[in-house]
């Protein structure tokens, strides 16, 4: 088995949620003072979401983090912590990382929970 492969059992181990595939277009900023930057989400859960980018920050840092449903009727925002980096370069994995949902309202995080309990039964 490669350490890759340990790696990504390591952290099945470690999730409390299942992630749900998920391709969207995320907004997000360090600081107040920085423009929105924007990639693509790989994958959400109720827990978190990794977001697929070439220049990730480092794993502790805070993010703010903007998305909205496919029909743009509702804006998700909220504050999250990077928990895990994939380093550009590296093919066994895409470059991006994994951030922590912080700090989010209820309303949000039940659109959250919404989104991935609709992908999960769709998959059954």
């Amino acid at each position: 088995m490669s350490s890759s492969e340990d790696d990504d059992q390591g952290g099945a181990e470690r999730r409390r949620h299942p992630r749900t595939p998920l391709h969207i277009l995320v907004q997000f900023r360090f600081n107040t003072f920085e423009e929105f930057l924007a990639e693509y989400s790989l994958n959400i859960s109720p827990g978190g979401m990794f977001i697929r980018t070439e220049e990730p920050r480092e794993e502790g840092a805070m993010i703010y983090l903007q998305f909205s449903l496919r029909d743009g009727s509702r804006l998700i925002e909220g504050m999250g912590r990077v928990v895990r980096v994939n380093p550009p370069g590296d093919q066994a994995m895409p470059a991006g990382m994994g951030v922590e949902f912080v700090n989010f309202d209820e309303e949000s995080m039940a659109l959250i929970e919404e989104i991935c309990a609709a992908r999960q039964s769709s998959k059954n």
